[in-house]
């Protein structure tokens, strides 16, 4: 959990909230149309609870933040523009939100979703 100490007392934040604040940063990027389980078992697992931060794992590393993303990305689009702009975003968003630098953002394509052209 991410720990700072403050005249007042202490604030925790969970990785849970920083999971939150990454998956709605990532569904508002251009050219994702959702995320995806890392696995069949915790897709699954996510699936029964209804969990929110599916396709998003935190990990603290001290008082750097490690965030991957798992997304599908919308057909025709470029994939390398839509990582980058994701890990951007989700960068930005949860380094407002926090006051903490974020370490490392890894983005995994996981799928490609291919509309109808009509």
């Amino acid at each position: 959990m991410s720990k700072e100490e403050t005249t007042l007392g202490s604030i925790h934040v969970s990785p849970n909230a920083v999971a939150t604040i990454a998956y709605h940063a990532t569904l508002r990027s251009y050219g994702v149309v959702g995320l995806a389980s890392k696995n069949l078992a915790s897709g699954l697992a996510q699936t029964i609870t209804r969990d929110p931060n599916r396709g998003v794992s935190v990990n603290y590393n001290d008082d750097k933040i490690d965030i991957d993303i798992y997304v599908i990305v919308q057909h025709g689009t470029r994939i390398a523009s839509v990582a980058t702009s994701v890990a951007n975003t989700v960068r930005f968003n949860v380094e407002k939100a926090l006051g903490v630098r974020v370490n490392s953002i890894d983005v995994h394509v996981a799928g490609l979703r291919v509309g109808d052209e009509n």
